[in-house]
């Protein structure tokens, strides 16, 4: 492709809307284009990519078996309605888009696609003999996100693959669920990202057990804990770690004590001079259930540890069924205005003790009348500890479970894992901490949503049985952006080699100059006869300005028809390290060449 012909823009300063250093170079290069919040338009350079990315993940895909189809972005209401997730979609979490067509019909567009999938396998699959099957897309997708940013990393129309599969055991689908695994190892390797699988929360999509796969980038949404030895990773939502001893309280007799300003743990440790593994804190958090019920949930944790509310979430769900509910569909913690609503008198937040009365909890129809108290495993051991006092300005000290508080009904583990704690297969592992972008997310689904939507098929003993499934995302524009966000200089991006929209760049310095011209016409022929994808900068642009374009837009290979000509030779530049060769005009097509051949092998 000739530059001079594309249309092809790229930016000196850094768009204001951009925050992190992916984002700017895409918008900068001219590889997208911002139409609305969290909307772009992928333009010529970026469309490459994005088909060198989908080409990988369909071989990959196809190497396993997995079969192509294509599926409606536009969903039913009905088919999520069955599945019991179109309230959670559309009003709790709220990322769906929906609409209600002519015939006063609710439609969604489709975040995903598991009822589609199950729906079409419903009506399909009959025998065991069918099965199993894996199915897969690439496919637009849409989230309704609160604040798209980022650019491609969290916007609201998105390109992703979902595949599918369908089986008649267990066993069955953790076969499948490990090719699935391989396969995004190799996805990932062919595209040259440094990347961590790492054990992951379900969330909504439910299931088992899952993996997500991260590239590892500082400007990553999610932290990752790990160990150095290679046997544990985990997203933190996910991760299980034992945490570092407590110290021993100074207090050996149950008292109260006056802490003035003391709301915070830091100044309960100053004032008492205590460690914050001997104090119990007490959080209040109002979980709401998909029936409207609401139950005030007060959560007993080690004063140095925090509470992971992606777990406090997955234990709450757990017990929707005593107030009547089935999942969580939101989890706060009550501000003043939200606690006016069902208090009887303020509440002594900084101050809390577990045994906080229910007396504080008004008669409402929507609220539990009484706390749920849960206690998470680190305060659960505690001796002699320090907590509220449920009163302004004081805290008990020298409190034990048992016979100062109720021992614990309910104990949990909903702790937020840290970096330094020992990992539970060897405890003189430390926990390490990184940070990353998840790319894809597989899933062990079991029987969720063939069981809810009645996909069924005749087992060999004649017997209807529910089919068990799995599910498996990648995120192809994610993942291009992704490769920006770890591979990048202060000049711009820099492409790996097997999703770099081309190969090779020729630039001409002086397109007047008839040799620079005849060279380059013939380099560019050649190249591209070779294999090697080339686009040829013949724009009349001063040749400063070709090299900084060359480089912004992250080109691997760029051959310079310059001064070198006179000895019969060109510029080679490597954009990865700047490295710049001589080279001889009948062995730069060969050279480059082999250079594309090893690193797409």
């Amino acid at each position: 492709m000739r530059l001079s012909q594309m249309l092809f823009v790229t930016l000196r300063e850094d768009p204001a809307e951009a925050e992190i250093p992916s984002h700017k170079l895409l918008l900068r290069a001219g590889y997208i284009r911002r139409i609305g919040s969290g909307i772009y338009t992928y333009m010529p350079l970026m469309w490459r990519v994005l088909q060198k990315v989908s080409q990988i993940v369909r071989d990959e895909m196809n190497a396993i078996g997995s079969q192509e189809l294509l599926m409606p972005q536009i969903q039913p209401s009905e088919l999520w309605q069955e599945s019991g997730r179109w309230d959670t979609y559309t009003k709790a979490e709220g990322i769906m888009f929906s609409l209600i067509d002519r015939q006063n019909r609710e439609i969604g567009l489709g975040p995903t696609h598991e009822e589609v999938i199950t729906a079409v396998a419903r009506d399909m699959i009959r025998s065991y003999r069918q099965l199993p099957q894996t199915l897969y897309q690439i496919q637009n997708k849409f989230r309704d996100e609160i604040r798209p940013r980022f650019g491609l990393m969290r916007g609201r129309e998105f390109i992703m693959k979902d595949a599918y599969s369908f089986h008649t055991t267990d066993e069955s689908l953790k076969a499948t669920y490990q090719q699935m695994h391989d396969a995004y190892c190799k996805i990932l390797t062919r595209t040259g990202l440094k990347f961590r699988p790492v054990d992951a929360d379900s969330g909504a999509i439910g299931g088992a057990g899952s993996q997500e796969f991260m590239v590892l980038a500082e400007a990553g949404e999610d932290e990752i804990l790990y160990t150095e030895d290679g046997q544990y990773a985990a997203n933190v939502e996910k991760a299980i770690a034992i945490p570092v001893d407590a110290e021993p309280s100074p207090f050996t007799t149950f008292e109260k004590m006056l802490t003035k300003n003391t709301s915070t743990i830091a100044k309960v440790c100053k004032k008492l001079d205590c460690p914050a593994s001997a104090i119990v804190k007490n959080v209040l958090y109002q979980a709401t259930f998909d029936n409207g019920k609401s139950v005030l949930v007060l959560v007993s944790i080690r004063g140095d540890q925090d509470v992971n509310d992606v777990k406090l979430q997955n234990a709450l769900t757990q017990l929707a069924a005593n107030y009547g509910g089935t999942t969580v569909i939101a989890l706060v913690v009550p501000d003043v205005e939200a606690q006016a609503k069902w208090a009887t008198q303020k509440l002594t937040v900084g101050y809390l003790s577990p045994a906080l009365s229910d007396d504080y909890i008004q008669q409402l129809d929507d609220i539990a009348p009484q706390f749920l108290r849960l206690v998470d495993q680190t305060a659960a051991d505690l001796e002699n500890f320090i907590t509220g006092a449920d009163e302004w300005n004081h805290h008990m000290v020298g409190a034990n479970w048992g016979t100062d508080y109720p021992k614990p009904e309910r104990v949990v583990d909903v702790r937020k894992v840290q970096a330094g704690d020992k990992a539970v297969h060897d405890q003189s592992q430390l926990l390490q901490t990184a940070r990353g972008i998840e790319i894809g997310h597989i899933f062990q689904l079991g029987t969720k949503y063939s069981e809810a939507m009645n996909a069924t098929f005749t087992n060999e003993q004649g017997e209807e049985q529910p089919m068990t499934m799995g599910c498996y995302g990648i995120g192809v524009s994610r993942l291009a952006q992704s490769a920006v966000e770890q591979s990048y200089d202060k000049n711009g991006i820099i492409w790996p080699v097997a999703i770099a929209p081309y190969h090779a760049v020729v630039v001409v310095p002086n397109i007047t100059a008839a040799e620079q011209m005849a060279a380059a016409e013939q380099l560019y022929a050649e190249l591209n006869a070779a294999g090697v994808e080339t686009l040829f900068d013949d724009r009349d642009e001063r040749a400063g300005v070709k090299f900084k374009d060359s480089e912004l837009i992250g080109i691997p290979f760029r051959v310079v028809t310059g001064k070198a000509l006179k000895d019969g030779k060109v510029e080679v530049v490597k954009r990865a390290n700047g490295e710049k060769l001589d080279v001889p005009i009948d062995e730069v097509v060969a050279l480059i060449a082999d250079w594309v051949k090893a690193a797409c092998a």
